[in-house]
């Protein structure tokens, strides 16, 4: 057992006997004991003994109402305790994180190896620039109380983390450790009602406040000191390499909660934070920054000749200006009418200048060592946040701009937009756009959804530029959907040009989003406004649960691929904003490996992926595990830039194709063509019970009716791997990989899955899928749940499974899934011990809670307990 691992068992084994221990204590020996009976049967069952998995599944049947929310309770729990342990396991100084983060020399020496010159490393760092997208999707089961329990548990292992801690101090962290844990069990793990989406931001400026603020400009200068040693190479203090945007207030696709308001009072309560946070840093500084020297150009742009501590006095104004911005934003939160005095810091420069003449003076007299510590901490936290904390996205569905344009047209007797053809909405609103009249006239008053989105634009109107970055159309399918919110722009008075980027996330417009930005790019308006730089965005989790994971997976490379010819011969830089989930299903997985699986030069416009739900706390909630992430996004992008993979063989294209279409096909005639499928996905998974956590402020459905197409890519995908059968994420794959290699083409499935990192990450992330489904429970949930007469489906997909398991296998050359990744492997297997009973409880009370109209309320708050811990356990290794 390597030593890592050794300490993360010890980890889990000591939580796991406080969790214990606290569970004596509050409900007694008896519910301990059974606990404990159903956790070693469990485990007898993962090794093998059927007949401790017959008396697992006997045990649970027969526990009366009482006693599921206690022992959903403590296996939910232990399952949030042992990811703490793993997550603590990636950064601990003994295990995983033995090594420094940052580690430019490996990447280096990889990149000479094979070729590159450091002046091409050197323009490489220059363009990197990462944009991480924070969005509020509803994967993030754990309240935000306990999520900061579970971080200050981690402190507690790291604190433990010693050789040489002394008995005493042991004593007392092991007292807390204690104590926090005791916390947890007796608070409520679901929160009663939704969170607003103004609380939403508000977890996002937590994350921010509690990790990457310190994690960024740490992460850079380590990085700096290595490039230095390397390279000879510094990055530029004004440099912006990382940045942040965030949707939470500002995604409204089909969330009815995020309104005009919203977004105006979140972007308000983020200057308010960043204000805040930048005040903490500029107190530091008027007690470090006591030097006398500095130069006459500092002390011209001070305006006092004879203060004897320039720098401090300098800070001390700016000090005064943050208080005084605090004030002023704290009343226009409460919607009073403020006068804008020149105190107040409204502009970055304005916190930028004074900041970079100190930086600039104490360099210039020698004091390089204290202009490099926590001013330029300061200064990179100016670049990479601003006065905004984050930038605010906006997001909204191309039907409701449609809707309004119609329900404009139509009062001014032009007809209805809606009915028009793309070539007619085309005319009329090249011609609008190209007017220097308005369209909306003032005293219309339109309907309450048309005005929503008129109120939306006119926020944006008042925004300063740059503080909303894009804005996003989902489900965007012609030139018109970009030209329509060009056009209210310009009718709703915005000053400037704001980038408009095209969401395509359906296979059919993931096909067509080349020829539709071909389109656009040919009107010369479009072309005249856009400064030659366009942003489109790749959609993953919808586009799998229209085609399959392996049909969209082709797509979403063919489109970025065909994207990137079109805008390269136009002349445009295109950045490619990725909608990547946590799940396979969704597009997930590591993020090195995900990058190198994208086509070549996709890149070279930066990147813009979405981190969501848990996956923002699983990679960004503490300050080492962000450094780690930001090294690897790093690392990965200037590789992917520098060597990038190579473009696919023709003879590789023509598979994948063929591969494409056979697995979509296999995929739409199940989840579309067979009607029993909608009953069996409903009766066999918790979906509809899912409805009832309140995961996030967004419905599950973009509309209250409707079967699967109506259903988000997220409840979609969730329930699926509850009762553990992943469909979603492997359905068709296999079979079609099968039927080519029945066809005689193994060699090429070979050569592409050795050559091809594309290809190679496909069957890598199935490898991972299969590890984590289980057949044996999901007959278990048809056996108990779904009517006699459907349960045939089933049984023929878990054969199908089967059958699909030892096809990767085969073309991976494994014996056994995971082969290579033997850690994540055993990680996996060690969380099915406590997540097979949850699976197992969330069926017996599905079963009771459907069959019985009435029953207590305990039983229903266990469900949505078992649901969280499942989640828990399926989380995404690695």
């Amino acid at each position: 057992m390597s030593q890592s691992n050794s300490l993360m068992n010890d980890n889990i084994a000591m939580l796991g006997k406080l969790l214990g221990e606290t569970i004596k204590g509050a409900l007694g020996e008896g519910t301990y004991e059974r606990v404990e009976t159903i956790r070693q049967l469990s485990k007898a069952s993962h090794n093998g003994d059927k007949q401790a998995h017959d008396k697992l599944v006997e045990t649970l049947q027969n526990l009366p109402d009482k006693d599921f929310l206690p022992v959903a309770q403590a296996f939910n729990q232990f399952l949030n305790l042992t990811n703490t342990a793993e997550q603590y396991d990636t950064i601990s100084q003994h295990a995983m994180g033995k090594e420094n983060p940052v580690n430019f020399a490996r990447i280096y020496e990889t990149l000479k190896s094979k070729g590159a010159k450091d002046e091409e490393i050197k323009k490489a760092i220059d363009e990197i620039s990462i944009d991480l997208v924070l969005t509020a999707h509803p994967t993030e089961i754990n309240r935000r109380s306990l999520i900061n329990n579970l971080n200050e548990v981690s402190d507690c292992l790291q604190q433990l983390d010693h050789d040489d801690i002394v008995s005493y101090k042991q004593e007392h962290i092991m007292s807390r450790l204690k104590q926090l844990i005791i916390q947890y069990w007796f608070t409520a793990e679901i929160r009663k009602d939704r969170p607003t989406p103004n609380e939403e931001a508000k977890w996002g400026y937590d994350v921010i406040e509690s990790s990457l603020w310190s994690a960024v400009p740490f992460f850079l200068k380590e990085f700096n000191k290595q490039l230095e040693a390397s390279v000879g190479y510094k990055i530029p203090i004004d440099a912006r390499p990382i940045h942040f945007t965030s949707w939470m207030g500002g995604d409204r696709d089909g969330n009815p909660n995020v309104t005009a308001v919203v977004t105006k009072d979140v972007l308000l309560q983020s200057r308010k934070r960043a204000a805040a946070l930048f005040l903490k840093d500029i107190e530091v500084l008027v007690k470090e920054l006591s030097m006398f020297n500095c130069t006459p150009e500092f002390r011209n742009y001070l305006g006092d000749s004879e203060v004897q501590e320039p720098y401090r006095a300098l800070m001390k104004k700016l000090r005064s200006k943050l208080k005084k911005t605090i004030i002023y934003l704290d009343e226009k939160i409460e919607g009073k009418h403020v006068t804008v005095s020149d105190d107040i810091i409204l502009r970055n420069e304005q916190l930028w200048e004074p900041l970079i003449k100190c930086y600039d003076s104490l360099i210039a007299c020698g004091m390089e060592s204290i202009a490099n510590d926590k001013l330029q901490d300061t200064l990179r936290r100016v670049k990479c946040f601003g006065i905004t904390l984050v930038k605010i996205d906006i997001r909204q569905e191309s039907t409701r701009h449609t809707e309004a344009l119609s329900e404009l047209t139509l009062y001014l007797g032009l007809g209805d937009y809606a009915a028009w053809s793309e070539t007619e909405k085309q005319a009329f609103l090249i011609k609008e756009l190209s007017s220097k009249r308005p369209l909306i006239p003032q005293q219309w008053e339109p309907g309450a959804e048309t005005k929503e989105v008129i109120d939306t634009f006119k926020v944006i109107a008042e925004t300063p530029q740059g503080v909303i970055p894009v804005y996003v159309i989902s489900m965007a399918r012609t030139p018109s959907d970009v030209l329509a919110v060009h056009l209210l722009l310009k009718d709703t008075g915005c000053p400037y040009t704001l980038p408009v980027a095209p969401l395509f996330e359906t296979l059919n417009d993931l096909n067509n989003a080349s020829d539709v930005m071909q389109q656009l790019l040919n009107i010369g308006w479009y072309r005249g406004i856009i400064g030659n730089k366009q942003m489109v965005m790749i959609g993953y989790s919808d586009s799998a649960k229209d085609a399959g994971a392996l049909a969209a997976g082709w797509a979403q490379y063919s489109a970025q691929e065909a994207l990137l010819k079109t805008c390269n011969d136009c002349g445009v830089t295109l950045t490619l904003f990725h909608g990547r989930g946590g799940t396979i299903g969704r597009g997930g997985g590591p993020a090195k490996v995900a990058l190198f699986s994208q086509p070549p030069g996709s890149l070279k416009g930066g990147l813009r992926v979405t981190e969501q739900g848990e996956m923002i706390r699983f990679k960004l909630g503490l300050p080492d595990l962000a450094i780690t992430t930001l090294s690897l996004y790093v690392d990965a992008i200037l590789e992917a830039n520098i060597l990038p993979p190579p473009a696919p063989k023709e003879e590789w294209r023509q598979t994948m194709n063929e591969l494409s279409d056979i697995s979509c096909k296999i995929y739409q005639d199940l989840v579309r063509n067979n009607e029993n499928f909608i009953p069996y996905f409903y009766q066999a998974t918790p979906e509809a019970e899912l409805a009832k956590l309140p995961l996030g402020s967004r419905p599950a459905k973009r509309k209250s009716t409707g079967g699967v197409e109506s259903l988000r890519a997220i409840p979609w995908i969730f329930g699926w791997s509850q009762n553990r059968l992943m469909l979603p994420a492997w359905l068709g794959a296999g079979q079609a990989l099968q039927q080519i290699i029945d066809k005689g083409k193994m060699n090429t499935l070979e050569t592409m899955y050795q050559d091809w990192p594309f290809f190679n990450t496909r069957i890598s992330m199935l490898e991972m899928v299969y590890a984590k489904a289980d057949s044996r429970i999901a007959a278990y949930y048809d056996q108990r749940l779904v009517d006699r007469e459907i349960q045939y489906m089933g049984a023929e997909l878990r054969e199908q499974l089967a059958k699909d398991t030892d096809t990767i296998l085969n073309i991976a050359h494994d014996k056994s899934l995971m082969e290579n990744l033997p850690l994540i492997a055993s990680n996996i297997a060690m969380r099915n011990i406590y997540t097979v009973p949850l699976n197992l409880l969330q069926v017996e009370l599905l079963q009771r809670v459907r069959s019985n109209e009435v029953h207590p309320d305990e039983l229903e708050q266990a469900l949505m307990v078992t649901i969280s811990g499942i989640a828990a356990g399926m989380r995404n290794t690695g």
